[in-house]
């Protein structure tokens, strides 16, 4: 893995709040506080064993204010962005005599207020926002209009996840809950079914037990309004059977104080989390899966995710990035000191070879990970396998569960293991990447089941 902060004028040194790769392409998409949306070409540093570069390509100007999220349809034709205001714009890819261009495909008007986090449903035909205004609204983007609000936060709505089952949508918010929805459809005329979404759990606190067995104290499992983050980026996992939160608060006992932590939520079980990553210094701000689906090593046959294949995600703090593999337990990659301010958003390229993210303080961090580095992903019949043998995740994802049974035998390890003195300051990638093995050691941060 190589990589580190690139040194260009990404936004005009004004903050970059948002980053995502094209899913085709790979061209990477980035908005900022300068109004602007702007389109990047990653070169490869891996023939002079540095790090990758970026090269601008155009420009996307249209919004009024700052462009707070965007993100590629599945499909890649369509590009959706949210800014300030409320303003959310459909952009769409067309052809040309010279190439390719977009183009302002749709206005979609109904927020009152800033557009914080978006995302796109599995077939593209839908969008859900969240926003400022403490609602999410889920979007016919082919009308450009309404299909169902949903207002049951108190406070700003600063993330939101479609479950690419298309069963559920999650929202969570500064009134530190997170609300998992289910799709109750309407039989209309004709038997014909229209989408809508009804709230199925309010996650907001865990019981503690006390040490008497006739009391437990209840504590809040997320950061309130004071988080210094305007994202609250969660995200599903690729094949639909778990969800990471990030903004997590978590107490081990009721007298300890509260550590950082991203919960990762079992689609088998969606009312509470099923395990939680504690120890970053930072509160965790953005989640993010590598679209790409890997073989398994057989390196950790303890491992806490029942999987028949590997999952990678990154996990961002305020200034630190956790990459994790779900056959391992620590993170395999840590990454602190990165930027002068607050991380804002964090993307895979469809590959799985670039990783992004962005930051308030005007530049963007790009890593290069090397030929299977990662792993070799799933092979054709590998999956054909799966499918025989109906360890299919599009089939029965509820069966790609998770492992709580363990928690004996994993630490709640929430030691604080960024350096202070990296806190804050930008420092050279080879000094930060900090490849973990399995093997068990104090001082790492290691998933914790969390008792029922």
């Amino acid at each position: 893995m190589k990589g580190g902060t690139v040194q260009i004028n990404w936004h005009d040194t004004k903050p970059v709040l948002t980053v995502d790769f094209h899913p085709l392409s790979g061209t990477l998409a980035t908005g900022g506080a300068d109004y602007d949306i702007k389109l990047w070409l990653i070169n490869s540093g891996e023939a002079q064993k540095e790090g990758p570069t970026a090269s601008y390509q155009n420009s996307l100007s249209y919004h009024g204010s700052a462009v707070n999220i965007l993100r590629f349809s599945p499909s890649g034709e369509l590009l959706a962005s949210g800014a300030d205001g409320g303003e959310l714009i459909i952009w769409k890819l067309h052809p040309t005599d010279t190439g390719q261009t977009w183009k302002v495909f749709k206005s979609l008007s109904f927020h009152r207020k800033d557009v914080l986090d978006l995302q796109w449903s599995a077939d593209g035909a839908f969008l859900i926002s969240g926003s400022v205004d403490n609602s999410s609204i889920i979007w016919d983007v082919n009308k450009g209009s309404v299909h169902q609000i949903l207002d049951s936060h108190f406070h700003y709505v600063q993330g939101v996840a479609w479950d690419p089952l298309a069963k559920y949508v999650a929202s969570l918010s500064s009134d530190r809950t997170c609300r998992i929805y289910i799709n109750k459809p309407h039989t209309k005329a004709k038997g014909m079914e229209k989408m809508n979404y009804v709230c199925q759990h309010v996650i907001t606190k865990a019981e503690q037990p006390t040490g008497d067995d006739s009391k437990s104290v209840k504590s809040h499992l997320f950061h309130d309004e004071t988080l210094p983050s305007f994202f609250r980026r969660l995200a599903w996992s690729p094949d639909g059977s778990f969800l990471l939160v990030p903004a997590g608060s978590s107490k081990i006992s009721p007298a300890s104080q509260p550590v950082n932590t991203a919960y990762i939520f079992s689609r088998k079980d969606l009312s509470r989390p099923a395990l939680h990553l504690p120890g970053a210094s930072k509160p965790v701000v953005a989640v993010r899966f590598c679209p790409i689906i890997f073989s398994l090593r057989g390196s950790n046959p303890a491992a806490f995710f029942k999987l028949p294949y590997r999952l990678i995600f990154a996990v961002v703090t305020l200034n630190s990035l956790y990459i994790y593999d779900t056959e391992s337990v620590p993170p395999i990659a840590i990454l602190a000191g990165l930027h002068y301010a607050a991380i804002t958003d964090i993307t895979w390229s469809p590959d799985g070879r670039y990783l992004a993210l962005s930051s308030q303080d005007g530049y963007c961090t790009l890593l290069e990970f090397e030929l299977d580095e990662l792993g070799s992903p799933i092979s054709l019949s590998e999956k054909k396998a799966m499918v025989h043998e109906k360890q299919s995740p599009v089939q029965k994802p509820e069966d790609m569960v998770i492992d709580a049974s363990r928690s004996d035998s994993v630490a709640a390890d929430s030691t604080k293991i960024e350096a202070r003195k990296n806190e804050g300051k930008q420092v050279s990638p080879s000094s930060t990447i900090t490849p973990i093995s399995n093997k068990s050691a104090k001082r790492r941060i290691t998933p914790m089941a969390i008792d029922p």
